[in-house]
């Protein structure tokens, strides 16, 4: 497991307290058109994709130290897919196995409702249990980046790259991302291109989804191991 930073900054880093984490926005990286690595390198995945009893993932709360809400994820039955029902507060539901180099493949949905221009989640990576380190791909209309609060340079930093341009789609459409996590370096593939790239000083931690208050069903979740 990630070893975790000091005690004093764990409830302030799972806050993402603004107030004692410096924000540092990053310049957006060049777009780079691609297939996914799922269809350029097809053998080695593994299928992630829970089953009714969410076997191999664990909820955590967010912060880690706040109690965790009613359950919010379950598998439809009719179509094997995740959902969370974003009724249950914020947390997040992680893969269990503690991972460095690999990749995560996730395909993702909203339903379209009223204000669904507001709707957000995340996919996670290179992300310590008691949220001490973490580092997401934004889920949202907007979304399409990667950010984090991670150690550079032995300081602990927000960091923050936006999209030269926003590639997910409508609400109701779905949208695949593949987080790559390899020599210390994260980047984000999204509908057909490299959006964001990341690099961090955490040599490895959990993948996993983000629940924050709105309704997002997940399918195909495949994981390959890059070391």
């Amino acid at each position: 497991m990630i070893r975790s930073l000091t005690a004093g900054l764990v409830l302030a880093l799972a806050a993402q307290a603004p107030t004692t984490v410096e924000r540092v926005a990053l310049p957006a990286s060049p777009l780079r058109e691609a297939p996914s690595l799922l269809e350029t390198e097809p053998a080695g995945w593994t299928n992630v994709q829970p089953g009714a009893d969410l076997a191999g993932w664990t909820r955590g709360a967010w912060p880690a130290t706040a109690p965790l809400g009613p359950q919010q994820w379950s598998v439809d039955p009719a179509t094997g897919h995740l959902v969370c029902d974003g009724k249950g507060g914020h947390e997040w539901l992680r893969y269990d196995r503690d991972m460095a180099g690999a990749v995560f493949h996730v395909e993702w949905r909203v339903a379209p409702v009223a204000g669904d221009d507001k709707y957000n989640s995340g996919v996670l990576a290179c992300t310590a249990t008691d949220l001490s380190a973490w580092h997401q791909a934004q889920v949202g209309p907007k979304g399409g980046f990667l950010f984090g609060v991670t150690p550079v340079g032995g300081v602990v930093k927000r960091l923050q790259q936006e999209p030269a341009a926003p590639r997910v789609r409508p609400a109701g459409e779905w949208n695949a991302y593949e987080v790559v996590a390899r020599g210390g370096m994260l980047a984000l593939w999204v509908n057909g291109a490299f959006t964001s790239e990341l690099a961090v000083e955490v040599p490895r931690g959990h993948f996993g989804l983000e629940a924050e208050g709105f309704r997002i069903e997940f399918r195909n979740l495949k994981m390959k191991p890059l070391d």
